[in-house]
């Protein structure tokens, strides 16, 4: 974990869990959430889930919503995560582009992007949750891949990142202050 600024909180990346750290960087808090409690919700997911699957030797370590070693949550992780604290999730439609995001909008907590990555030479393909939030009036980036945040030099900056995001597959994922449902 990195302080750039001691107004900012950035956690950096361990093994998978960059949904973990996503999350405690948008909450500004190191243990808003914790391993064990993003665990107990992929669980109850998993319950939940009327699909059950048939149980092999295998299922000890590949969840249905996350991988028990490594973590690499999935988007149903991160929708009952927020929704426990009382926020709501909102898909960005990529065809209307970054700039149709009220980037100043006050029920406007963060921004939470996932997108494609390629580790270990290219061998390894995963995808990877990162955190934006605005703080003190300023725009950050809060990927736990960064050594520290990084602010944005402007709105302009953060549309063009998101934008350059959604050229290239990833999702724009709006966590609202209101819980919608």
């Amino acid at each position: 974990m990195a302080r750039e600024n001691s107004d900012v909180y950035h956690e950096r990346q361990r093994f998978q869990f960059c949904l973990l750290h996503s999350l405690n960087s948008l909450f500004q808090q190191k243990d808003a959430f914790t391993r064990a409690s993003l665990n107990a919700i992929s669980e109850r997911l998993a319950l939940e889930d009327s699909n059950s699957e048939t149980w092999t030797p295998l299922s000890i370590l590949f969840k249905p919503h996350h991988n028990a070693l490594t973590g690499n949550y999935d988007i149903n992780v991160l929708i009952a995560a927020l929704e426990e604290k009382g926020k709501s999730v909102v898909w960005h439609d990529r065809r209307n582009g970054a700039s149709s995001i009220d980037l100043d909008a006050h029920v406007l907590m963060g921004i939470v992007i996932n997108v494609s990555v390629k580790r270990f030479g290219g061998i390894w393909r995963s995808r990877h949750w990162i955190t934006l939030r605005k703080i003190e009036g300023v725009w950050f980036n809060l990927d736990s891949d960064l050594t520290a945040p990084q602010p944005f030099n402007g709105t302009d900056k953060l549309t063009e990142f998101l934008d350059f995001t959604l050229a290239r597959g990833g999702e724009v994922l709006l966590v609202m202050n209101e819980n919608k449902s």
